[in-house]
């Protein structure tokens, strides 16, 4: 899967089967730019950041549209309300 935005601007089709993807563990730390033990890390139920994670049998998949809301919720809790001084 590409992730680069460098890609071909998609068809409506793609588009929307780009945004019901499901993920491996390898393309969702591809996608997060993280290890695949970072992944790993991360799914187990006491993780204090637990990623979103679908479970088929053995298989984890993420879907790509929780990953991209995992990532938005991070980037707003890291600009946060600023104080004044």
């Amino acid at each position: 899967m590409d992730f680069s935005a460098e890609a071909e601007t998609p068809t409506n089709a793609q588009s929307a089967a780009n945004d019901t993807a499901l993920l491996s563990v390898q393309e969702a730390a591809r996608f997060l730019n993280v290890t695949v033990s970072w992944i790993y890390e991360h799914v187990r139920p006491e993780a204090d950041d637990q990623l979103p994670v679908l479970k088929l049998g053995k298989y984890l998949r993420f879907d790509i549209r929780d990953l991209r809301d995992y990532v938005e919720t991070k980037r707003q809790a890291a600009r946060g309300p600023r104080r004044r001084r």
